[in-house]
Formats: structure tokens, C-alpha cells, sequence
């Protein structure tokens, strides 16, 4: 058994807080291998079959962005901040206790960080193509999957084996069944539960420990709502406009925009960023010859604007837009996020040439232009 210690200001935190520092804690002291990831292009499969729990680490407020900022500048993307912040400070138990973490070179600004952050906690970086279009990404993303691979069976001297993948491919493909029915309970008319409880399902899922566990939450949450339904309950209005959200990561702004469109008419009925519906429907074939290469492949194909070109993303955006009857597109955008931003012209061209209402919402984790997103989104939803 591992003596693990508490950072030096566990003391001032508050209760819930130190409660997960100490359950982190009880955890990996009792031999629970944990790691902290970023993006949703981790292949999640490899950690699974290696029974190494893995847990979202994307910083969601602006708490210990001030902190960063002495490192980091400030005009850079609240994502990045925020996150480097919590192991800055130590204020996050699962950035805290993780054995290691794993990065991406996504964004330049999240590549450059992950080089500071392996000063404070090992961070292994995986080298992402940046075009999905080459003959050659394939390979070169399945040489990084493998590497990983080899690495984490280094890191704990164990042997990743084809059947602890397939095994681990299957619970996956489980997980993701089991959120694309979340999902679905917003394609009823009216939705099933309000956007703001979606995405808070999908956060608190983010930090389960192992697919069984986050599965569990999910089919729990979907059988409380649709139970809720038959017996006749409406959590959202039938008038309420039905809105898609797109754009950046936005577990960052639920209060700030999720709830904001509810209490001027809306309901989010699709959530169209990197954890949504387009990701969570890329299945892996379980009976694959090479499940290394199935799981390698299943990543590469995921649609994000550091991906050049990126088609997919639109095209799936506008099947989304039918499927779910949507009134309005909101393109969230994360302050300093150029990918996204750039590609903002796409969307709005996307939705003009389709007659979809479209709004671009830039914004960050503080709510010091929380009075001014009251207004816009208000004044579009109405137009609605």
C-alpha cells in the first residue's frame, strides 16, 4: 500500500473538495492505477485493458486561472489556463494524485503547456496529425497509438494483450450505446430533460472511475427521465426553441450558457462539440484482426477544427440539425481558441446555404460578460 500526502493547502479547501482529495487518495493507496487525459482523441481502450483508470483533467472554471496567468499569458485560451492552473495549484485531487497524464498536439497553445505541465506531473504527449486527408496520418496516428501502448506497459510493467484491448473495446462500445440514448431523450418533443442536466451528466461522467462505472450513471440518469415522461412530467416547455450547440468544449459554460438559452425559451436538443453526439456514435469493430488498428483508426476520424481539412464536421452538423429538428444553430467559440473561431465562417456559410438561424457566441470561463450573453441570446431566441 502507497503513504500518499496532501497537498500543503488541503486544509484550506472547501469540504467537497477535500472529500475528492481523499477519495482520490483511498484509491490509488489501496494499487488503483489512475492517469489524467485532455482530449477526445486518448484512446481510452489502451488504459482500460491496461487497468489504469483515466479521468478528465480539461479545466471547467476560472478559479485558478489568475494563478496561471503568472506562468502563462493571458490571452490565451481559458481551456489551457484553467487546467494548467488546478496542477499549478494543486487544487485538483485527480491532477494531484494521477501516476502520469497524457497530452495532445492539438492547439499550439495546449502542446507549448503540456511542456510547463511536465515540470509539475510527468505528461506524455501523443503527436497528433493535423490532416486526416493524407495516405500517410493513418499510419503515422497508428505508430502513436502503439507507442502509447508500449509505454504504458513500460510505466507499469505489464503486457497490454489483444484480448484485454478487445475486451476493453467492447465495454467502450458500451458506453458510448448507453450516451448516445442520453442523447436521444432531447430528440423527444418535448425533450425529455433539460440541456443544462445533459451536460452536467456528461461532466460528473468525466471523473468515474472506469466505462462500467460511467455507465452505470448514464443508464441511471436515462431511466429516471424516461420514467419521469410517462408519468407525464415536461421538464422543458413544448414552445421552447430548439437550439444546437456547437464549437468548443463547453462543460466550462453550463451555468453561464446552457441555463441562460433555458431561461429565455430554449432548450439544447444536440451538443455538437468534441464530446458530443459526433464523437460518441464512432463505434470500434469488436471483431477487427488488428483491434490495435481498429482503435487507432476509430481516433483519427474525429472531427475537430485543428483537423485540416474538416469537412466531417459540417456535414455532420447539418444531419444533426434534421435529426433533431433543430430552430437555431449556436456556434460556441472559447476566447483565443483560433482553430474554432477561423472556422466559425465555415458554419455560419454552412447554416446560411441550409436557412438555419446561426449565432456566434465567443466567450470564457468569467462571468464578467455574463449581462451582455443574457442579451444576445435572448434577442436570438426571440427572433426565433
Amino acid at each position: 500500500m502507497k503513504n500518499l500526502t496532501l497537498p500543503k493547502s488541503f486544509d484550506d479547501f472547501v469540504d467537497a473538495r477535500k472529500a475528492g482529495f481523499l477519495h482520490v487518495k483511498e484509491y490509488v493507496e489501496n494499487g488503483g492505477r489512475l492517469a489524467g487525459m485532455f482530449c477526445a482523441y486518448t484512446p481510452l481502450e489502451i488504459f482500460d485493458a491496461a487497468d489504469v483508470t483515466v479521468v478528465g483533467l480539461c479545466g471547467t472554471s476560472n478559479e485558478p486561472i489568475p494563478d496561471a496567468e503568472k506562468v502563462l499569458p493571458k490571452n490565451l485560451c481559458p481551456l489551457i489556463k484553467s487546467s494548467y492552473g488546478f496542477a499549478y495549484t494543486d487544487k485538483c485531487p485527480y491532477t494531484y494524485f494521477c501516476d502520469f497524464i497524457v497530452g495532445e498536439t492539438t492547439c499550439d497553445g495546449k502542446k507549448k503547456m503540456y511542456e510547463l505541465l511536465g515540470e509539475i506531473k510527468e505528461t506524455y504527449v501523443l503527436q497528433l496529425p493535423q490532416s486526416q486527408a493524407r495516405d500517410y496520418a493513418g499510419e503515422v496516428w497508428y505508430q502513436e497509438v502503439k507507442l502509447l501502448k508500449e509505454f504504458i506497459e513500460k510505466k507499469y510493467d505489464i503486457t497490454i494483450t489483444d484480448e484485454k484491448l478487445r475486451e476493453a473495446v467492447r465495454k467502450r462500445n458500451a458506453l458510448r450505446r448507453s450516451q448516445l440514448e442520453l442523447y436521444k431523450l432531447q430528440g423527444a418533443v418535448p425533450p425529455m430533460m433539460k440541456a443544462s442536466e445533459v451536460m452536467s451528466t456528461l461532466a460528473k461522467g468525466l471523473f468515474a472511475f472506469g466505462p462500467e462505472q460511467q455507465k452505470m450513471s448514464f443508464d441511471a440518469r436515462i431511466a429516471e427521465a424516461k420514467a419521469a415522461y410517462e408519468a407525464g412530467e415536461r421538464p422543458v416547455p413544448e414552445s421552447a426553441k430548439r437550439i444546437l450547440l456547437t464549437g468548443c468544449p463547453s462543460s466550462g459554460v453550463i451555468q453561464k450558457v446552457g441555463q441562460t438559452i433555458e431561461r429565455n425559451g430554449g432548450v439544447i436538443v444536440c451538443l455538437d462539440d468534441c464530446s458530443g453526439e459526433r464523437t460518441t456514435s464512432m463505434l470500434i469493430d469488436e471483431n477487427a484482426d488488428d483491434i490495435l488498428r481498429a482503435i487507432s483508426d476509430r481516433y483519427l476520424k474525429i472531427h475537430c477544427s485543428v483537423m485540416t481539412p474538416n469537412d466531417g464536421r459540417m456535414e455532420n452538423t447539418k444531419a444533426m440539425c434534421e435529426k433533431y429538428k433543430v430552430d437555431g444553430v449556436i456556434d460556441l467559440v472559447l476566447q483565443a481558441c483560433h482553430t474554432f473561431n477561423v472556422e466559425s465562417v465555415r458554419m455560419e456559410k454552412m447554416c446560411a446555404d441550409n436557412g438555419i438561424p446561426y449565432m456566434k457566441l465567443e466567450t470564457d470561463y468569467s462571468n464578467t460578460d455574463s449581462g451582455q450573453i443574457e442579451t444576445r441570446l435572448a434577442a436570438f431566441i426571440e427572433m426565433l
